[in-house]
């Protein structure tokens, strides 16, 4: 695993939870208080973004069985990231329409009861969404931790097969030493076979001669 990758990783976490926090707290206000908070959130996703684009690159710079462990955990956060982007424009939608409630209370032309019945439906609304989404990120978290166990698993398994190739590939070395060696005995011997031939040859050949010519001798005699 990069370490350049789990730097930028544990700081788009930490600020996804942060914006998590900020997004529920910004449906909850109103006014300037709530402008500032759109603002902050509008930094820090940017800053995701920047995180986000920063790790694409750093995991397609590694090798291929890595790359695709990170990817994979990449991808979760991008999505992460886009729930973060549609709670950002939601609640601004909202934001929105309270303003226009704000202006029609103002003006008189709304029942102040039914503005109010209608706030306490959206905050309704929007707190569950809100569990929604941060239930989605559980699960999206939970997935990217079995993925990253899933990519230990799997270099793990190429270690050892990588170990199995190298000490098979030393006893083929093995073999063939005790091939060569094998092969300059039999060589040795052949000579050796040959080389007692011919003296035995050559001892024939005196033995041959040396009866011819006693035979010769004696029946000269």
């Amino acid at each position: 695993m990069s370490e350049v990758f789990e730097g930028y990783e544990r700081q788009y976490c930490e600020l996804s939870a942060n914006l998590s926090k900020k997004c529920t707290a910004a449906s909850l206000l109103d006014g300037e208080q709530k402008r500032q908070k759109f603002s902050e959130i509008k930094a820090g996703l940017d800053e995701a973004e920047s995180l986000i684009r920063k790790m694409d690159l750093e995991a397609r710079s590694l090798q291929p069985n890595v790359k695709a462990v990170l990817l994979a955990k990449l991808r979760e956060y991008k999505s992460d990231l886009n729930n973060l982007k549609s709670e950002h424009k939601r609640i601004a939608s909202a934001n929105s329409n309270q303003a226009a409630r704000d202006d029609l209370l103002e003006s008189g032309m709304a029942d102040a009861m039914s503005v109010s019945a209608n706030q306490r439906g959206r905050l309704m609304m929007s707190t569950e969404r809100l569990n929604q989404s941060s239930d989605r990120i559980k699960e999206s978290r939970r997935t990217m931790l079995e993925t990253e166990e899933l990519g230990v698993s799997i270099l793990q398994d190429l270690h050892q097969q990588r170990q199995s190739l190298l000490h098979a590939n030393d006893t083929l070395h093995g073999v063939d030493d005790n091939i060569s060696r094998s092969k300059k005995i039999l060589t040795n011997m052949s000579r050796r076979m040959s080389r007692n031939k011919w003296i035995v040859s050559s001892i024939i050949v005196v033995l041959v001669v040396a009866i011819a010519l006693i035979l010769y001798f004696k029946l000269s005699k």
